[in-house]
């Protein structure tokens, strides 16, 4: 690498998924809209291997997360005619997991502690995008915190920017975000009624609202729940600064 070439972030950052693509847009004609936002290292329309008729669908890999942001906050895009719909581009690791292709606008917040309020997530979550509500879940009997809260934005690319990064540090935290995902969401994603324990679907499935998630969080099961001693037995929940 030469000395003052910076080193480009991840590919997987860089790249968008474009769904409802013409069947008459080309590789050239995606390339030609896309670029308007920035440089694109690739750009392909997704065709079956034996007709070589298109999927409607496509990706574009840009130069930099930046150019990314610029194209999504560019929305809507219109190809050819047709409004499509970008999304991130979700890593062939993540795409087979319940919900990867589900678009929400509510996310999960795990391994929060007592003293974490609701300004703290306000605080770090405002970067990825308007909020419009967070709810940090209490006991109804005692009023102590059960160590998960939720957060919807205004948009569902806040929450694809922030489900691609795992891993987030909130008051000294480390604590895990994942989709809010609703029974109906959850059923969709092929996960039935089953689980209950900490990375289980089980607690989505036991009422409406956030009470489905709240009792399933909540449970026994594996490394415990949400609500229990799970994120502390793994080491998260540590100070960043005391590693």
């Amino acid at each position: 690498m030469h000395p003052k070439e910076v080193p480009r972030e991840p590919e997987q950052l860089r790249k968008l998924f474009i769904g409802g693509l013409s069947f008459e847009t080309t590789d050239e004609s995606l390339r030609a809209h896309f670029e308007q936002w920035g440089s694109l290292t690739d750009c392909v329309v997704m065709r079956d291997p034996t007709s070589k008729r298109s999927r409607g669908f496509g990706f574009v890999t840009y130069s930099s997360v930046n150019e990314v942001d610029a194209a999504m906050s560019a929305r809507p895009h219109k190809v050819d005619g047709r409004v499509v719909e970008p999304k991130r581009a979700v890593s062939r690791e993540d795409s087979n997991k319940p919900g990867a292709h589900i678009t929400v606008k509510k996310i999960f917040v795990g391994g929060i502690k007592e003293d974490t309020e609701e300004s703290h997530l306000r605080d770090y979550f405002q970067q990825f995008g308007k909020i419009e509500v967070i709810d940090i879940m209490t006991d109804r009997s005692t009023g102590k915190k059960r160590g998960f809260a939720f957060v919807t934005f205004d948009d569902h690319d806040s929450v694809d920017r922030i489900v691609i990064q795992k891993y987030h540090t909130i008051n000294c935290h480390n604590c895990e975000v994942r989709k809010a995902l609703t029974k109906q969401e959850m059923q969709t994603a092929g996960m039935g009624m089953r689980g209950g324990g900490p990375g289980g679907p089980g607690g989505y499935n036991n009422g409406g609202g956030n009470r489905g998630y709240n009792q399933g969080y909540n449970q026994g099961g594996g490394g415990g729940g949400y609500g229990g001693n799970g994120y502390d037995s793994n080491g998260y929940g540590k100070c960043l600064g005391s590693f």
